[in-house]
């Protein structure tokens, strides 16, 4: 969806100077961007996996997926079935757009144990709309409830040391990697000490009911039998065009697996969707060979441009 809100502090004057955005991405300021660190120049894909033949199928085919899309391309895979991991650029980051929702949400949860209590039904409604339809009102709600230290806490509990969140509250400019994204789905869907297994699975039961619309990038080409849970962020800035990623978390089909691409440098929204759902079509083949259920999504709506607010005084 499109949303209008900026990842920010409504109480900053200073906020309301804001360049164009896009909801799940949000609106951002027109200064003090911060520039993510240049990749390197012929992407190397790497796997390793317990299943003979299938890290070098996996590096022939992702590698080739990329072989003619521009941009800055960032991949993970984890299948803990047969041991499989896949990386590219797993430490280059990345403006998180609204990926980093699924970061909020863990946090409240994590907060919330260490206080032995649940979700206020404020919160729940909060963390629904942030998850299933990329709101980004809530998501400001919540990421002021928590403020930095607690969400700092997360972080560090998490094991997520890569992971810097935005300043003066645009939480979509806090910057991630594959690395540390790939060390939240395992998070979630695993037992451990720092989500409690009702954490998990609210995170899992909220990523599983994204509208329809906003179910593009990972999930495409998912084998029919295996279930989905999915977060996406897309972002459009003057430096680095277009943000577009997609985390998914994937089980069934004797498999249990989980995806992150991340991507900046795409001309425009549907590029990096492409791009995305390219990568994630041949993970999805070579995984599980079976016919795939979920065709591959392409928006078809045109991002409103919002003219930047002049600030009082």
């Amino acid at each position: 969806m499109t949303d209008r809100m900026a990842g920010m502090s409504r109480t900053s004057r200073r906020a309301r100077v804001l360049a164009a955005g896009l909801g799940a991405g949000m609106l951002i300021p027109l200064v003090a961007a911060a520039t993510p660190a240049a990749a390197a120049t012929t992407p190397t894909v790497s796997c390793t996996s317990g299943k003979a033949g299938l890290a070098a199928k996996l590096k022939k085919d992702i590698t080739a997926a990329l072989a003619t899309r521009k941009g800055t391309i960032a991949v993970g895979l984890y299948d803990r079935s047969t041991n499989t991991t896949c990386s590219l650029r797993s430490t280059s980051a990345f403006d998180s757009a609204s990926v980093v929702k699924v970061t909020v949400l863990a946090t409240l949860l994590w907060d919330a144990k260490k206080h032995n209590r649940y979700l206020t039904s404020r919160e729940d409604s909060l963390a629904t709309a942030m998850i299933t339809k990329s709101d980004n009102d809530p998501t400001s709600a919540l990421w002021k409830q928590l403020g930095l230290t607690k969400i700092k806490g997360f972080l560090a509990a998490a094991g997520m040391t890569q992971t810097r969140p935005g300043a003066n509250g645009y939480w979509g400019l806090t910057q991630i990697t594959v690395q540390d994204e790939q060390k939240l789905l395992k998070l979630i869907t695993a037992k451990n000490s720092v989500l409690s297994d009702n954490s998990r699975a609210y995170i899992q039961k909220l990523m599983g009911k994204v509208i329809s619309s906003q179910r593009w990038g990972t999930p495409a080409g998912a084998p029919a039998g295996v279930s989905v849970h999915v977060k996406n962020g897309w972002l459009p800035r003057t430096t680095h065009g277009w943000r577009v990623h997609s985390v998914g978390t994937f089980k069934g089909a004797g498999h249990d697996y989980m995806i992150t691409v991340l991507t900046h440098g795409n001309s425009t929204m549907n590029y990096g969707v492409t791009t995305i759902q390219n990568v994630a079509k041949v993970i999805h083949k070579d995984l599980v060979a079976t016919t795939s259920a979920a065709t591959a999504y392409v928006p078809t709506s045109t991002p409103q441009e919002v003219v930047p607010a002049v600030p009082a005084g």
